[in-house]
């Protein structure tokens, strides 16, 4: 049995998405800047796309900007932000559980002059919101704050964490990634606060190299890609239609029936709880009281006295697809910052993997996981950790 659990780091792209994409390769090519027919067609996928994208945040179509993915649009979101408001300050706020895409702009900020402070989380992946109220200053202008964390579920309440900034400072630029948020959450930008919100196609069933970024309107934000000036000067370069036509297709099917596909993957998760509960030597990560609580797709796990990488190629062999973090740390591998800044036990920061469910995961991929384990555990742990 082939039992994939690893969608925070990619979904497979729906049939519909495969089909629409396809047509637009194949058949509707045109360049969207061009004046004819073939340029006009094309330029209606992008128009579409962007209406429906705007329509799932209860946003205007000309607050969306379409990216290369997640990572683009944090860096354009950061560092265009940051340099729009340079004169006012050079103040960053951030946590200390952003992804890399975060993390890595914020560091060349700091190169560029720019002052950036961290925000504490608790034990359960929450912000500690009086900590990071208080690194505000006068010269801050832009805070960041993950809605989801990608490697351990753990949710933010955004629209408090944005009000109360917003309350101590309201020309603050208030960005967050919401990579693993969108999708699973109803998400609205102007009634939680959100300024800047970055999004990636692969993650809710879009293709790979597809992702936008909203900007409310009247924030300022720099390009950071010049050229031709396409999406009105934001993001120039010839539009990959395909991807947005792909992206704009996904943003739709997946708020369609929203609440049974989201009650899904909670059962999922529930029904892995349980079944890790239950296997000594198991410690479930940043999990509240109410598992409604945390996101419905991620369970992150330690597993005493075997190293993570060694259960996931284990757990390979018998077709149950893991991983042991975020998979774009993976080319810069290292203890996890995020289980760190959780105060997750030091024995257990490279033995932990993460499970991950999308609403094609099935209740017997669960089950056949979580047996596999059963098997493995024992047997493993006559290897020392080293």
């Amino acid at each position: 049995m082939e039992c994939y659990l690893d969608n925070a780091a990619t979904t497979k792209v729906s049939d519909s998405v495969r089909e629409v994409m396809d047509r637009v390769l194949c058949e509707d090519f045109g360049n969207p800047s061009s004046l004819h027919k073939k340029g006009m067609e094309a330029e209606k996928y992008v128009k579409a796309a962007r209406e429906l994208v705007a329509k799932t945040l209860r946003a205007e179509p000309k607050e969306i900007v379409f990216t290369s993915g997640g990572t683009e649009a944090n860096n354009m979101a950061l560092i265009g932000a940051a340099l729009a408001m340079r004169r006012a300050g050079k103040h960053i706020i951030t946590t200390q559980f952003e992804h890399a895409s975060v993390h890595a702009p914020l560091g060349f900020l700091e190169e560029m002059g720019f002052e950036v402070s961290f925000a504490p989380v608790d034990a359960q992946g929450h912000v500690n919101l009086a900590e990071l109220l208080s690194r505000m200053r006068q010269d801050t202008v832009l805070v960041s704050v993950m809605y989801v964390n990608n490697e351990l579920g753990a949710v933010q309440d955004i629209a408090a964490i944005a009000r109360a900034v917003k309350e101590k400072k309201p020309d603050v630029v208030f960005h967050t990634d919401a990579i693993q948020a969108y999708g699973k959450y109803r998400i609205c930008p102007k009634r939680e606060g959100i300024d800047l919100l970055s999004v990636s196609g692969h993650k809710f069933h879009g293709p790979k190299g597809s992702g936008f970024l909203y900007i409310r309107d009247k924030v300022r934000v720099l390009p950071i890609l010049y050229g031709g000036g396409q999406q009105k000067g934001m993001r120039s370069g010839t539009e990959n239609v395909p991807a947005i036509a792909g992206i704009g297709r996904a943003a739709q099917e997946i708020y369609a029936g929203h609440e049974e596909k989201i009650a899904g993957l909670y059962a999922r998760k529930r029904q892995l709880v349980e079944l890790l509960s239950g296997m000594e030597g198991v410690q479930i990560h940043a999990v509240t009281e109410r598992l409604e609580d945390c996101a419905p797709h991620i369970v992150s796990a330690g597993f005493e006295g075997i190293r993570s990488e060694v259960l996931l190629h284990a757990l390979e062999e018998r077709g149950v697809y893991v991983s042991s973090g975020s998979a774009c740390s993976t080319n810069h591998p290292g203890i996890s910052g995020s289980l760190v800044a959780a105060g997750v036990k030091k024995e257990l920061l490279d033995a932990t993997l993460r499970f991950s469910f999308s609403v094609d995961t099935t209740e017997a991929e669960v089950e056949y996981a979580a047996g596999c384990l059963r098997e493995l555990l024992p047997v493993l742990r006559r290897y020392k950790v080293r």
